[in-house]
């Protein structure tokens, strides 16, 4: 009788947590503190905050329900992501399939647009048949196929790892569903061979491009410079670049960027470091990202003295260094135990409201203190906790050290 009573009252509950998420407001479920209705933009920013943390999949999913994604937006695109991998985490497959199947219902998602943006969700969570079949159904849900649903299926195999489907994709797709690929079709196929390690193939792909006229662009010669690259085939590289030439085109900063960010990969800074003075001595300026790949690179091969020159010597050519520029240098000189030089660069860094991340700034301080330098340690905190008032709780450990210490 217990056990029957039991039964009934568990089988009362999940009805009451249904309807319970049934009738919840969006507003209830994204920002239980708030009176007013949300805007759009307001229900993305707070789905978004939740989705980071959140780690129960059904709730997930509640949250994205709430907030009515669409692809249309940016914000939201980044939530379907960080959806997506979170319920892959979670091995949690089926609610990805539910979900994505239930939004097509949706009569403003039923467009290409989205359908495409739910190929690639898909993909990114290794579902490629489900993707493939996505693409199939099209006709059925009454939505145009085109090469941009075509594209997005390509780009799902390489996210998916799936490089065989892409080419038997690449190879019989175009012509089932009457489908002309263009640039980005090639371009992504090139990418799908290089990812694969396969880069040599990316050479067939340039020559079909030219016999279906349709001319290569920048994007294509800098996936298969990484490709080779990637694969330490140094020769092919060369010949890649003597191919854009052929083709028309100059290697320009976006060119020059991928091979020192790949070279700097490699442990290859000096000749990075070489390309950079080769730029500068024919007039083409680098950007931010052109200096965040050489130090990082300089880093990594624990070249702190040239990583240092290099970052006072952007500014003199009118570079900016972004966050990314501070918080390598910042972490790298406490690993290399340079902590006045951090303490420095981390003063210029928190000017602009850009502190590197707990773990960074705590090996900082107790850098600091090692040298004995507690007095700026305990302001370092001070500023810190001043800028992040709610992350204040995790230095008070650190600050008793600096107190007693």
């Amino acid at each position: 009788m217990l056990q029957k009573t039991m039964s009934l009252f568990t089988k009362f509950q999940s009805r009451s947590i249904l309807q319970l998420r049934k009738y919840s407001s969006p507003s209830a479920i994204l920002s239980p503190d708030s009176k007013g209705v949300l805007t759009s933009k307001q229900k993305s920013r707070a789905a978004l905050s939740l989705l980071k943390s959140e780690k129960n999949p059904e709730k997930i999913l509640d949250i994205c329900r709430a907030a009515s994604l669409t692809p249309e937006s940016h914000l939201d695109r980044i939530c379907f992501s960080v959806a997506v991998s979170k319920l892959t985490e979670s091995n949690y497959f089926e609610g990805i399939r539910v979900f994505l199947e239930e939004l097509k219902k949706r009569p403003d998602l039923q467009n290409e647009r989205f359908v495409s943006h739910s190929i690639v969700l898909y993909g990114q969570a290794g579902m490629i048949q489900n993707a493939i079949d996505t693409f199939q159904q099209m006709e059925q849900l009454q939505i145009q196929r085109t090469v941009k649903s075509l594209n997005s299926l390509l780009f799902s195999c390489i996210l998916a790892k799936k490089f065989n489907e892409a080419k038997r994709i690449f190879t019989d797709f175009p012509n089932t569903y009457n489908i002309q690929p263009n640039i980005d079709t090639y371009n992504t196929m090139i990418k799908a061979f290089c990812e694969a390690g396969e880069s040599n193939s990316g050479y067939s792909i340039v020559a079909e491009m030219g016999r279906k006229g349709c001319k290569p662009n920048t994007t294509t010669f800098t996936t298969l410079i990484t490709g080779f690259y990637k694969e330490q085939k140094l020769e092919d590289v060369g010949k890649v670049l003597n191919l854009m030439e052929e083709h028309g085109m100059k290697p320009g900063l976006s060119t020059h960027n991928t091979r020192i960010h790949c070279l700097c990969k490699l442990g290859r800074s000096s000749e990075a470091k070489a390309l950079l003075d080769g730029m500068l001595e024919r007039g083409i300026k680098p950007n931010t990202n052109t200096y965040s790949s050489l130090i990082h690179g300089y880093c990594k091969e624990g070249k702190l003295e040239d990583a240092k020159q290099l970052f006072k010597s952007m500014v003199n050519h009118g570079c900016k260094p972004d966050t990314d520029c501070y918080f390598t240098l910042i972490y790298f000189l406490c690993q290399g135990g340079d902590y006045e030089t951090a303490l420095q660069i981390s003063k210029e860094s928190m000017e602009k409201n850009w502190v590197p991340n707990f773990t960074t700034m705590k090996s900082l301080v107790e850098g600091l203190v090692s040298i004995s330098k507690v007095e700026e340690a305990k302001e370092l905190v001070a500023q810190i906790k001043e800028k992040f008032p709610k992350n204040a709780d995790h230095w008070k450990e650190t600050e008793e050290k600096l107190t007693t210490g």
